[in-house]
């Protein structure tokens, strides 16, 4: 049995939930051994950091931007705190007026800002370390470094204890919706009408993992590999291309009277089949780290504008749906080589480490994709 690699990016991609439910674990296990072992005053705000620093978000990137955040404002709050507390002979009620201001007006200057984590546990610390305006210092003190305590252990277990990258799970996610739009647009060219429901699930899958992908733009970015403005061109690219296939899905059902028309066109199935293997051996680049070198040809529709422009329906009226539908296929051609483009041209998007990973898990070498159909069987 060949040993397990536990940096392994696909072995914790496909075990992810367990292996997050593993470190939040160990993370709690330390926390709580450090507390017992040095007998730390008001530890219960140790774990209860930890846990909250590692709640729902089982990747690097997402931890490090929520751990920052959490630092930041536990750091500011227990400042202006003690700060406040070290007020001499300070009148009855006149920190609590001051800690209600310094609150008021973090969350108003964060209003709809991604740092509003940071002000929630600026005032959840400030809170905790005034108290009722009597509180000793000492407490606070303790208070705030517990806080501290806690959450950077959660960002030390998240980094070192089988670290899943929030970069690894965008590119995996990207790798399987362009997967899954080959494999649609594949089954499309071979489809009857009773396949059509099943085609509109995949496209709500489709979708909603792209509103997964929106949600680790930012801890994607906190892990340095790329930037922001790069993952929001990616995705709206993306967006585009999910767009275009569920027109055509809906175009080539919802048009009867063209759908002879459509078939007549000799050689244009081909083409489509083609860019569908195109689409699938792009996800399979991205998947490995290997470099972005697809040649995506565009789809030649001028020979078809004759037929598709003439065509007419059983009431004599002109067909607007054939033009139509051929110019949905060539704006997925166009949409994908847009893609390839702006793919090999991020310099950090290949990878060795998934490279050399992949060889062990048999998704490089042996027969291409290319020569596959997108849902796995040999062309």
């Amino acid at each position: 049995m060949a040993r397990i690699r536990f940096r392994d990016p696909y072995f914790n991609y496909r075990y992810r939930h367990y292996l997050y439910t593993l470190r939040a674990t160990i993370a709690l296990s330390v926390t709580f051994f450090i507390i017992s072992l040095f007998n730390i005053p008001h530890s219960i705000w140790a774990p209860v950091s930890t846990l909250m620093v590692m709640g729902n978000l089982p990747h690097v990137g997402g931890v490090l931007d929520k751990g920052g955040q959490r630092l930041i404002g536990t750091a500011l709050g227990g400042i202006l705190g003690v700060a406040l507390l070290l007020i001499p002979s300070a009148p009855p009620g006149t920190i609590q007026v001051l800690t209600l201001a310094a609150i008021a007006v973090a969350l108003h200057a964060t209003f709809t800002s991604r740092y509003g984590y940071s002000v929630l546990m600026f005032g959840i610390t400030i809170l905790m370390v005034t108290g009722d305006g009597n509180e000793d210092l000492t407490i606070a003190l303790w208070r705030a470094f517990d806080v501290l305590l806690g959450t950077s252990i959660g960002i030390i277990i998240t980094i070192i204890v089988l670290p899943q990258k929030a970069t690894d799970l965008f590119r995996f996610m990207l790798a399987d919706n362009l997967d899954r739009l080959a494999s649609l647009y594949y089954a499309h060219t071979l489809a009857t009408e009773a396949d059509h429901d099943q085609a509109l699930e995949e496209m709500k899958k489709t979708t909603s993992q792209l509103i997964k992908q929106r949600a680790l733009v930012d801890a994607v970015h906190k892990e340095g590999r790329l930037r922001r403005g790069e993952l929001n061109s990616l995705l709206s690219l993306e967006r585009r291309m999910i767009s275009t296939v569920e027109l055509l899905l809906e175009t080539h059902w919802d048009t009867r009277n063209g759908h002879d028309i459509i078939e007549s066109l000799e050689g244009l199935r081909d083409e489509q089949q083609q860019l569908a293997r195109d689409l699938s051996m792009l996800a399979h680049q991205v998947r490995t780290g290997q470099e972005i070198d697809l040649d995506i040809a565009a789809l030649d529709l001028q020979r078809y504008v004759n037929r598709a422009f003439s065509g007419r329906s059983s009431s004599g009226r002109a067909l607007f749906s054939p033009s139509g539908y051929l110019w949905l296929n060539r704006e997925l051609a166009r949409q994908a080589r847009a893609l390839v483009g702006y793919l090999s041209n991020i310099q950090r998007l290949p990878s060795s480490r998934l490279r050399k990973r992949a060889s062990r898990h048999h998704l490089v070498g042996g027969r291409r994709l290319s020569d596959e159909r997108p849902d796995g069987a040999q062309l």
